[in-house]
């Protein structure tokens, strides 16, 4: 059995048939998935799609890109047994399509957000290590992940010190960099988590195609294969961790 722990097909504009995609992933072994929120608007359809499917779950929140227009309305969706995060939250200073004040304030609220309520937090990290771990370190008991990690060994370490999973999808089966290579075969096993962030970052051999959960098993088989195990060891362990981290 396998888990996407972060896809967006509950978004209004997914291009495919839903039925069929999810017939796909059970096809594939993949009998559970997350669908994270990027925005209040986004977060509500999550909810509202985890609660017609019985294999999917929620995580609300507001991406750092979308902090700008507001962050608040995301706490009244609270109490639907189907959410299981809030997230994707965090940082991006790659594109600053959000002021980075106005993404610190979102961050912290919707952090505050998540442990008054006891969920794990789903963090998009992107060129902000500087500025997130000082942010994270002021709050005590964060449980959490790295979604789509493809920083440095570094951040890896730091993340792996406090206790974050990482993320993994698609970009691990094409990227050219053999440092990110390295930096993937270094997460351990009880820290992996695997994903597809659908409908974006499609793995090898599917690239050109839209992103769907049942790749996470192409993902997995990869990442077995670089590891030397196979893939029910890599799919049980991966399990687990999402399992033991969003109370699935």
């Amino acid at each position: 059995m396998l888990i996407d722990t972060h896809c967006h097909i509950h978004e209004s504009d997914y291009p495919l048939d839903i039925t069929q995609t999810l017939q796909r992933a059970h096809d594939n072994s993949v009998n559970q998935l997350i669908c994270v929120g990027t925005s209040v608007d986004s977060s509500k359809q999550a909810v509202e799609f985890a609660s017609l499917h019985a294999e999917s779950y929620a995580s609300i929140g507001v991406h750092p890109h979308d902090s700008q227009y507001g962050y608040t309305g995301i706490e009244s969706l609270i109490g639907s047994s189907k959410i299981v995060a809030v997230g994707e939250i965090g940082l991006d200073y790659f594109y600053t399509h959000s002021p980075r004040e106005t993404q610190i304030q979102a961050l912290e609220w919707q952090i505050n957000l998540a442990l008054s309520n006891n969920l794990p937090i789903i963090f998009h990290v992107r060129e902000a290590f500087e500025d997130f771990w000082p942010i994270f370190d002021n709050f005590h008991s964060i449980r959490g992940e790295l979604h789509s990690f493809t920083d440095n060994q570094t951040n890896l370490d730091q993340a792996l010190a406090r206790g974050l999973f990482i993320g993994v999808n698609g970009i691990s089966t094409f990227t050219r960099d053999e440092s990110q290579k390295a930096v993937f075969n270094s997460v351990p096993l009880d820290g992996l988590l695997f994903e597809t962030d659908a409908p974006f970052l499609t793995p090898v051999p599917f690239r050109g195609n839209i992103n769907e959960p049942a790749f996470v098993k192409n993902v997995a088989e990869y990442h077995a294969s670089v590891r030397g195990i196979s893939l029910d060891q890599i799919a049980e362990a991966t399990t687990a961790n999402a399992r033991a981290l969003f109370a699935l």
